[in-house]
């Protein structure tokens, strides 16, 4: 059965008990994405790089869509991957808890820049947070400095183990640095680098 509003890429055969959720952009995948997968690994049954098709905070250029559900595919992790129609990380959580239900336990899987911008989004109307980590549980790594997250909602924000190296790799500094003719290979999965070279450069 396909989700409702999304497409499913690839999947694991069972419905998880536990599910953590990784949106992005992903332009492209880089070995950040990986180690945050993996830090989350242990404490769900199920990670999903998810890619939604509107992000509020980010706009889609350098790879098409199709390219970088490929560069995913391709990159070598066994994390499931989808896509959603809403891209505020409420609407992605619901997207799934209307597919999978309640018995599904379902976190969000974040770094400490993403897991503040949430935090202080406009939402439009008040109460929004509280209703997300009413609904679902945060997993918060470091990501240029730790997370602190506010003490009525720390229950709800669980802090990732991760190396402290990935702090300083992002998708749009490797952009930057192919644009700049400097040593990029290490900052992508060795599966993708190839594909990577040919899109970007």
């Amino acid at each position: 059965m396909e989700f409702q509003h999304r497409t499913t890429f690839r999947r694991g055969h069972r419905p998880p008990t536990r599910l953590a959720l990784l949106p992005g952009t992903f332009n492209p995948p880089t070995v950040a994405h990986i180690a945050l997968a993996e830090a989350a690994q242990h404490l769900v049954d199920e990670v999903v790089f998810v890619l939604p098709e509107h992000l509020p905070h980010k706009h889609h250029f350098g790879a098409t869509f199709a390219e970088r559900v490929d560069l995913l595919k391709a990159a070598g992790h066994q994390a499931s991957i989808a896509t959603t129609r809403g891209g505020l990380y409420i609407e992605i959580a619901r997207e799934f808890r209307a597919h999978f239900g309640s018995e599904t336990h379902i976190c969000l899987l974040c770094g400490r820049d993403a897991a503040e911008r949430i935090l202080t989004w406009d939402y439009g109307r008040e109460g929004v947070v509280q209703e997300m980590l009413a609904e679902f549980e945060f997993l918060v790594a470091p990501r240029k400095g730790e997370f602190d997250p506010p003490a009525d909602w720390e229950h709800r924000m669980k802090k990732l183990d991760l190396n402290a190296r990935m702090d300083e790799i992002s998708s749009t500094d490797l952009r930057d640095r192919i644009a700049r003719g400097e040593a990029w290979e290490h900052l992508v999965p060795g599966a993708i680098v190839d594909r990577v070279r040919k899109i970007y450069s």
